[in-house]
């Protein structure tokens, strides 16, 4: 069956980063899952997480800076990343900020995303 989301539901979150969910628990309510459209000011950061999902992230301007075991890496506009599923990751923007699309396989939520106390 095909379904149109007329619109997303932002999803408030501290620091300045905005988060506007289009498929996934809230907005939709699918659990298999999430898509959102991303933007976070520049220098913006959040605690590290070992999330319980696979994250796809395609970066449309900015950088998103990726800390994980095997070091840091930093993604630009026009590139994309993969995160694991129990990879200790902590996300970060550069200088510029990051604006980005996240596809998250089962749909994120904050209590699969296992983020270490700030």
């Amino acid at each position: 069956m095909v379904r149109r989301i007329d619109a997303a539901t932002r999803i408030p979150v501290p620091g300045g980063k905005i988060i506007d969910e289009y498929v996934g628990r809230v907005n939709s309510g699918d659990e298999r899952v999430s898509i959102a459209h991303m933007q976070a000011p520049p220098e913006w950061e959040e605690p590290p997480q070992t999330p319980e999902f696979a994250e796809y992230t395609l970066v449309l301007k900015g950088s998103v800076i990726i800390e994980h075991e095997g070091g840091t890496t930093e993604v630009g506009a026009g590139q994309a990343f993969v995160s694991e599923p129990g990879e200790k990751i902590r996300y970060r923007s550069g200088p510029s900020g990051a604006e980005y699309v996240a596809v998250c396989l089962p749909a994120f939520s904050p209590e699969t995303a296992n983020r270490d106390d700030a």
